[in-house]
């Protein structure tokens, strides 16, 4: 039987940017769950915070371990992937994973690094829609469709920024990625600008692999779906979660 997965997304978006992923992993009879983390998509309204962020991914993984009897594998993008190393880090208080693909999240979350980052986002916010308009923009200028309309679906977190940067100060990558026992995969886009780091995060581990996905930007898994998800499943293979052939990709995909 396919061991479950478990799907951990990025700052600003939702569950619904897996929806390629999602597709795909049930046409090959993979269980899949995905994570709402607080103040994104359905808990839009509830504040961030990092005990509550862990929280969610516990959640997802223990209720897929439990219904398939086997340990999940696990999958974060940018800041689900900052968050899904913390929580593999401290594996010791977790039911155990059996891998985790960490993607688009090999840069240390400093804080030189993030206050400008940070003071940026607050004077966006300051716009009457909040920086509404201007996120969708920067959404599909550099995501093709249907990808961009994945990312949007589950609309835009304005109001975590703030919340997220501040509890990303308390991370330490490197830390947890010693500290992690399962195999670890680093899948980022070749024109990622989180990738700064990624060397020293892969020779830290135990075990891990580094993975460049040709012609794709931060937003890895939507930029470049049906590479990624390639990826995804050989990882999932590598770690003994039994995976059927391919089929075709979902409808709207290469």
């Amino acid at each position: 039987m396919p061991a479950p997965v478990v799907l951990v997304h990025g700052l600003r978006t939702s569950a619904t940017m897996w929806r390629y992923q999602v597709e795909r992993l049930t046409a090959l009879g993979i269980p899949v769950r995905t994570v709402e983390l607080p103040g994104h998509g359905t808990r839009i309204g509830e504040r961030f915070t990092l005990e509550g962020a862990l929280a969610a991914i516990d959640d997802a993984v223990r209720e897929a371990a439990d219904a398939q009897g086997a340990p999940a594998f696990l999958v974060g993008f940018s800041l689900g992937g900052y968050l899904s190393l913390r929580y593999a880090g401290a594996a010791h208080a977790r039911p155990p994973i059996r891998g985790l693909l960490a993607a688009s999240c090999g840069t240390s979350p400093a804080v030189a690094v993030l206050e400008p980052y940070r003071l940026a986002a607050n004077l966006i916010h300051r716009l009457p829609d909040r920086g509404a308009r201007l996120n969708e923009f920067f959404v599909r200028a550099f995501i093709p469709r249907p990808g961009a309309d994945d990312v949007l679906a589950g609309g835009a977190a304005l109001d975590v920024m703030d919340d997220v940067l501040r509890a990303l100060r308390g991370l330490a990558p490197t830390t947890s990625v010693r500290r992690i026992t399962v195999p670890i995969w680093f899948v980022n886009g070749q024109f990622d600008h989180f990738r700064l780091q990624e060397r020293r995060f892969v020779r830290a581990a135990r075990d891990a692999r580094l993975v460049h996905i040709p012609g794709a930007n931060h937003m890895v898994s939507v930029t470049r779906p049906v590479e990624f998800t390639d990826v995804l499943l050989r990882a999932l293979a590598n770690t003994g979660g039994a995976v059927p052939p391919r089929p075709s990709a979902p409808q709207g995909h290469p």
